[in-house]
């Protein structure tokens, strides 16, 4: 079945359908950007390089300008990376100590 547009779902089964779909693909892209902050731990020295204030601020003005350009509630598009964001931070911090306690570079 072809992706359909919101518009022409003509049941609670198509709409379902076309969400079961994109929620495959949000899956698909977390884990993928989950790979790159996996890396990106690996790269840094210390627990306290996991939260970079400055780039938490650009990540989070790009998403809020996207949601805004895809008619989509900027609210939502921030609350949602705020809380993917923080769940990242603690994963690099928690690496990151980790590596610390073993006395690893």
């Amino acid at each position: 079945m072809d992706k359909l547009p919101p518009a022409e779902c003509r049941s609670m089964d198509d709409v379902r359908h076309e969400i079961d779909h994109i929620d495959k693909q949000l899956v698909d892209l977390i884990a993928e950007r989950f790979s790159y902050v996996d890396r990106a731990w690996q790269l840094k020295k210390n627990p306290e390089d996991a939260n970079v204030p400055w780039r938490i601020r650009q990540v989070i003005d790009k998403v809020e300008a996207r949601a805004r350009e895809k008619g989509l509630p900027p609210d939502l598009a921030v609350a949602l990376w705020r809380q993917m964001i923080g769940w990242f931070i603690q994963y690099e911090e928690e690496k990151l100590s980790e590596r610390l306690a073993k006395g690893e570079k």
